[in-house]
């Protein structure tokens, strides 16, 4: 294993020459890039200096203990925490997805369920927006359909990181996040009581950096405008500022409404657009390489049903995880940390025996 650090330590030295360079940052994208990556280098390069150490700690105490006994009491504690670092190294090496860095859009849609459909969609998007401020993300609602009763049909909403460390990247945390969340509880509209079950559906992208990543001829795309309209189909504008574009090849259709101008409603589907054609490239990528770059907990099938909310009994379970806790009210109010470890945890345990050739 430690063979394999040195070329990463030579990387990560010649990382801190180019971003020396003033050059470098004169453009943003390649600054952008570099330093993720030298982040990432950096939390491997301060485990293997640790693990270094800790070995000649403990080479240290071996020797000095067959003159000192006192010396001798030091070798089982220094082999524990060697035993941490060779371990906390060994999943740093573990190779990452190249988009654990980046921003995400976000699409929250009501499913089955009905109006407690759109509630529960509504109780999600409040979820992840404290969540991201306990994390201090910036948020951004890019189209928002609301229901009658206050609840929302589907939502769209950007999140933008605040560290170059991919491991604390927003897509490395919410990339876990697409699929179906289910909820039990009494909705507002029932009145004997009875716990109903609805489901909203959750998918998410990781957003293009520059729009150079992801070239869109103009012929590959269909473009429709019309008039925005509001909950109940009541119209909003009187202008045809909505816009619809369709992806000729792929098929994917974004439509955005939520500004009053038709350009400002087109350049966020283009937005949206992008996102969405840099997740299908990825996908088709993972569903292609090695063993390693599969995940047993993020998967492509959009239609899985992931995690269930019980408000009755106040209990969250996470079902690819295995994930269950009975403070359903905190994760409801953005303590989601420990729910997104487990998938993470879980992640990282497949990854390691996909490389040890364990099954």
């Amino acid at each position: 294993m430690l063979d394999s650090v040195q070329p990463l330590l030579k990387e990560h030295a010649e990382l801190q020459v180019q971003l020396s360079d003033a050059a470098v940052h004169t453009n943003p994208q390649l600054a952008k890039k570099l330093n993720r990556r030298y982040a990432e280098l950096n939390a491997i390069v301060s485990a293997y200096e640790n693990l270094v150490a800790l070995t000649d700690d403990l080479a240290a105490a071996k020797e000095l203990a067959k003159e000192d006994e006192a010396f001798a009491e030091e070798v089982p504690v220094t082999e524990e925490k060697l035993h941490v670092a060779n371990e906390k190294l060994r999943r740093l090496l573990i190779p990452r997805d190249p988009d654990d860095g980046r921003d995400v859009i976000m699409e929250i849609k009501a499913g089955e369920g009905g109006a407690e459909s759109a509630l529960f969609a509504g109780d999600l998007l409040r979820m992840y927006l404290q969540f991201a401020n306990s994390k201090g993300w910036k948020t951004e609602i890019i189209e928002k359909n609301e229901s009658d009763l206050g609840g929302v049909k589907d939502v769209q909403v950007a999140f933008k990181g605040n560290s170059a460390d991919p491991s604390q990247g927003v897509w490395a945390h919410f990339k876990y996040e697409g699929g179906v969340h289910r909820v039990q509880r009494v909705p507002v509209t029932e009145t004997q009581g009875r716990i109903h079950t609805s489901a909203a559906g959750v998918l998410v992208f990781p957003e293009v950096d520059e729009p150079e990543e992801v070239d869109i001829h103009p012929n590959d795309i269909r473009i429709d405008v019309f008039r925005s309209s509001g909950p109940g189909g009541q119209s909003v504008n009187t202008t045809d500022s909505a816009v619809r574009i369709t992806h000729l090849e792929t098929g994917i259709v974004v439509s955005m409404q939520n500004e009053k101008s038709q350009l400002q409603n087109r350049e966020a589907a283009m937005r949206v657009l992008r996102a969405r054609l840099l997740a299908a490239k990825q996908e088709a990528i993972d569903a292609e390489q090695s063993a390693y770059r599969k995940s047993q907990v993020r998967s492509m099938d959009r239609s899985e049903r992931i995690r269930t909310y019980n408000f009755p009994e106040n209990r969250i379970a996470d079902h690819r995880t295995g994930y269950k806790a009975y403070n359903l009210d905190q994760v409801m109010d953005g303590a989601l940390e420990p729910v997104i470890q487990s998938a993470i945890q879980m992640d990282e345990e497949s990854r390691l025996a996909a490389l040890s050739g364990e099954k």
